[in-house]
């Protein structure tokens, strides 16, 4: 924890306050550096959200994009990463993953699409793998997002918008002494710009009893969680140039899916005079079929390249920590002990060819079993007034069963193994001022592989040989920052870091999924501003810039650039707060990148302006208005550089071995939403 590596005050029989040096006040928020932080809660509850999976852009520097339809997860991208649906980022809500292993879709698919954003009570996130609480998928960042145990009221709230968007939100709680329960339901629909209505349909709900006081209790929550779509895949940008298609069209109107989430999960923890103890366990079942054409009729000119991902699952953890002040060589400490584990049964993880939904054949259809342990241990050390440090010690174990069902090349791909890595991770911090803070922090860190990967032996598409890859990929990394906080009302940061990657998991078009690359290296820079310049006034300011490359010499035809790695990223927002109006523009700008190795074609930039008001009328009575691209630029959420064939180009014969095109996603156009909120 740079910045926020603590300084611990021993007191008689209570474990100390965990604080460092310079003041701090909560309407900056708690963010002890670049890489570690707490996002204030007026910041990411007052900025308007075009998907309930946005929220995570409160975080500096990750940017959440979509590139198939509201039912399926975001596009996320941080530190010089194209993380996909999150190879590189772990997302928790309410102590339970979200990221999905050895996914139907891609490897560390995170749907946050069952989220209900005026719920949450908190988003913290780690960025790099400095610290030992973050295990798989952490190595570019993390975010954790909790959720109210109670609400102020109980309310009802209407939004109906652009595009045939249309929601419904009632949530609530009721105390009696020490215990809460709180429910909320949510209703919501869309079709997007697209020329293929999107036809949404979610339904969501959460229930949770909790019980007890600040020092000791514990809450039990159930989620619940359905949608289904028809989605518009990225298309040839060939086609929107020459007009044969427009720029919201499709090229299969039997595109998209349906997934469905449902989870229990619990917590107990207790603050006494031994120490912090917290312990939490959860079940999730989850279902997900999704329908998928990238490249048309590249493949298979007569039926299509249509393609089904399925996954059945259910997500069994648990974990627990201890936290404990204690003295080392007479210097004041803290102690920090913790344990995890994660089992997934996966009852089908399976990919068939289609056309219009209807499957023509199998290509993989497995049955996995995984399991993941982790323990950890962290000691925080005051060596005086000015400097304080931590070391840490993270062992993950992972253990896989994979049994292949494919009659013909399931069984050469079936095998279990095991794999498992040591992260060690350290951090110093200088504070000469009160305002001035400096800090290095190091670590090791990993991503796993989709484990079919680590027992494939034949290419189920082709019948080729296939090379097995490790289950576990190790990640170091290191960062040099600076912190400033002259005063209660402004804090600004800056860091430089690096990140050195064994393998990369790069993104192909044409299957839709991630696989296996080559080692690679990123650094950057990033710094933050949050300034409140006046009683009313807030600024935040987030910017980064990154470098991203494979290591050794490229194969013949290709270069060294990581393809689709982000490079530059702007996100500023003011947000003006006073009696009955609260106010927000949010500007986001994405600049352009390499689409191919050797950076010889690269995207455009998207810059997206955003505004979002709500007035309190009365009591009872709120108001809201939210417009997405107040500008109506006409940007990409997301582009790809591949070779595809469409049915004209099969009839014309100027297909050949496929075009090589971008494949673009386009921002959704200017569009406005008003709410209506009534407390009771």
């Amino acid at each position: 924890m740079l910045a926020g590596c603590p300084v611990a005050h021993a007191q008689e029989n209570h474990l100390p306050e965990i604080q460092v040096q310079g003041p701090r006040d909560a309407s900056i928020g708690s963010a002890d550096s670049a890489s570690e932080g707490a996002v204030e809660r007026e910041s990411y509850q007052s900025r308007p959200k075009l998907r309930p999976g946005d929220i995570v852009e409160a975080v500096p520097g990750v940017v959440a994009t979509q590139h198939s339809g509201d039912g399926k997860a975001n596009q996320y991208f941080l530190r010089g990463f194209n993380l996909d649906h999150g190879t590189d980022f772990a997302v928790t809500v309410d102590g339970m993953p979200v990221n999905m292993p050895t996914h139907g879709h891609g490897q560390g698919y995170a749907d946050l699409n069952f989220l209900i954003p005026e719920l949450v009570s908190g988003v913290r996130y780690r960025k790099g793998p400095y610290f030992v609480h973050s295990g798989d998928f952490s190595l570019a960042g993390s975010a954790s997002l909790d959720y109210f145990s109670a609400l102020d009221s109980p309310f009802a709230e209407m939004t109906v918008g652009s595009h045939g968007f249309r929601r419904l939100l009632a949530a609530g709680s009721r105390t009696v002494q020490d215990q809460t329960w709180l429910g909320a339901i949510e209703l919501e629909g869309n079709n997007g710009p697209w020329n293929v209505p999107e036809k949404l349909r979610k339904a969501n709900a959460v229930l949770r009893y909790s019980q007890g006081s600040q020092t000791r209790g514990f809450s039990v929550t159930a989620m619940a969680y359905s949608s289904r779509w028809t989605s518009t895949d990225q298309v040839p940008q060939r086609l929107i140039d020459s007009g044969e298609l427009q720029r919201f069209g499709s090229l299969n109107p039997t595109d998209g899916g349906k997934t469905r989430r449902i989870s229990l999960s619990g917590k107990w923890f207790d603050k006494g005079p031994s120490g912090d103890t917290e312990f939490s366990a959860y079940a999730i079942d989850y279902r997900f079929d999704l329908f998928s054409d990238f490249t048309y009729f590249l493949d298979n000119p007569d039926n299509g390249d249509q393609f089904e991902q399925t996954d059945r699952r259910r997500v069994f953890g648990a974990q627990g920590s201890h936290t404990m002040a204690n003295r080392i060589a007479g210097l004041d400490g803290v102690l920090s002990l913790g344990a995890q584990w994660r089992g997934d049964r996966i009852g089908e993880v399976g990919l068939y060819d289609t056309e219009a939904r209807r499957r023509l054949g199998t290509v993989r259809n497995d049955k996995v079993s995984q399991d993941s342990f982790a323990v950890y241990g962290q000691q925080l050390v005051s060596f005086s007034d000015h400097w304080r440090g931590y070391v840490g010690l993270r062992g993950d174990a992972l253990r896989y069963d994979v049994q292949g069902r494919e009659p013909v090349f399931g069984p050469l791909n079936s095998g279990r193994g095991h794999d498992a890595q040591l992260s060690p991770k350290f951090g110093l911090a200088f504070a000469p001022t009160p305002a001035h803070e400096f800090y290095f922090n190091a670590g090791v860190g990993f991503h796993s592989n989709d484990v079919r990967g680590a027992t494939i032996t034949v290419d189920p598409k082709t019948g080729d040989a296939a090379d097995r890859v490790p289950a576990l990929v190790k990640g170091r990394g290191a960062e040099v920052g600076w912190r400033f906080q002259p005063h209660e009302n402004l804090t600004a940061t800056v860091a430089l870091w690096k990140l050195d990657l064994a393998s990369e998991l790069v993104y192909v078009g044409d299957a839709g999924t991630t696989e296996p690359g080559r080692a690679s290296t990123r650094r950057g820079l990033e710094a933050t501003l949050r300034w409140n310049f006046d009683r009313a006034w807030r600024l935040e300011v987030d910017a980064a810039v990154s470098r991203a490359r494979f290591k050794g010499v490229a194969p013949e035809g290709e270069g060294n650039h990581v393809d689709n790695a982000i490079e530059r990223v702007l996100a500023a927002g003011i947000t003006y707060i006073e009696g009955p109006l609260t106010a927000s523009l949010r500007l986001r700008y994405m600049g352009p990148r390499a689409l191919d190795t050797l950076n010889a074609v690269r995207s455009r930039a998207t810059t997206l302006l955003n505004f979002g008001a709500r007035y309190a009328v009365n009591r009872q009575l709120t108001l809201g208005l939210d417009v997405f691209n107040l500008a109506g630029r006409k940007g990409n959420d997301i582009e790809y550089y591949y070779a595809s064939c469409t049915a004209g180009e099969v009839v014309s014969g100027s297909c050949g071995g496929g075009v090589n095109d971008r494949h673009v996603h386009p921002t959704e156009p200017r569009s406005v939403r008003i709410s209506a909120r009534y407390t009771f």
